[in-house]
């Protein structure tokens, strides 16, 4: 008589495993369909995350597309040496466009605000057209923004760059529509269906470092509109703002006339787990002055071109 093995039933993926599959599957379909791809980075925690499973997607062999920085000159210091150090540690290809060549040579000017956020626009529109980009890789989740919410994974911008809710195609399992004419190209957001708290907790599972500035730090940094707003080049404080020293940290970075810090000891990623969990705002609702313009200012950007 035969001996039988006993039948065991495959082991399912926890949710982490699941959101990691999604995205490197993504990651490999878009290698595999479109021409010129490329990883828009930040040195951000979400723009790192898409870095870190696009190596795990091409594993043993490296990235096979480059990243694009769009830096307004307004960037944390940490953020900008963390990006430098990440890039040639993992011996990738990094494509800088500076905010500052554009205002330089006439084709954008400084606004009276001081802010650059808007501003990054037509350097990315510019870029993209430059190096004949076809698909451009971006961190938004849809938890962020409501505007953000309603992007698809494959999202189609047309010849200006311009992006049209009415436009989307649906997405059926994971079948992904690339088309598009000459001229257009798609964005592509790998982590959508991703929450703040679960990139958080993928972060602490496989150990990624992330910019000293999204841990709880001692910072001089002044109130305005309710944010906590850093001393820079973009201005202030001004008329009645003050310096306080203060224990903060950042969750979301990027320019720094608009990206406000928050009150926090959270020094660990254990600390910043909790903190996330009891939050009721997200990052770019807490801290981003840029989307407190208008009820529509994020997707009024996303019109124009923007990420």
């Amino acid at each position: 008589m035969t001996a039988t093995l006993p039948l065991t039933a495959p082991s399912a993926l926890d949710a982490l495993d699941a959101l990691e599959s999604e995205s490197i599957h993504i990651f490999r379909e878009v290698a595999g369909e479109f021409d010129r791809p490329v990883i828009l980075f930040s040195g951000g925690k979400d723009s790192t995350l898409l870095v870190h499973l696009a190596v795990k997607a091409f594993a043993p062999a490296p990235v096979p597309f480059p990243l694009l920085h769009v830096d307004t000159g307004h960037n944390y210091p940490e953020v900008i040496d963390f990006r430098d150090r990440l890039v040639a540690r993992l011996g990738l290809r990094l494509e800088v466009a500076h905010v500052q060549e554009w205002i330089d040579d006439g084709r954008l000017v400084e606004r009276a605000d001081g802010t650059r956020n808007p501003l990054q626009t037509t350097p990315l529109l510019d870029s993209i057209t430059d190096h004949r980009f076809d698909a451009v890789f971006g961190g938004g989740r849809r938890d962020e923004e409501r505007a953000r919410a309603k992007e698809r994974i494959l999202s189609l911008r047309d010849a200006f760059g311009r992006w049209d809710p009415r436009s989307q195609r649906p997405e059926l399992w994971n079948l992904y529509n690339g088309r598009h004419a000459p001229g257009e190209h798609v964005r592509v957001f790998p982590i959508s269906n991703w929450t703040e708290l679960d990139v958080w907790r993928y972060i602490q599972r496989e150990g990624i470092e992330l910019p000293s500035i999204y841990f709880a730090h001692q910072r001089e940094v002044f109130r305005r509109d309710g944010m906590w707003l850093a001393e820079g080049p973009w201005g202030g404080p001004r008329g009645a703002e003050a310096l306080e020293l203060r224990s903060v940290r950042y969750r979301t970075v990027g320019d720094g006339s608009c990206t406000g810090a928050v009150e926090s000891t959270a020094t660990t990623l254990d600390e910043v787990i909790a903190e996330v969990t009891a939050s009721r705002l997200t990052e770019r609702g807490a801290t981003r002055a840029d989307d407190r313009l208008s009820e529509a200012a994020m997707e009024d950007r996303k019109r124009e071109g923007y990420f």
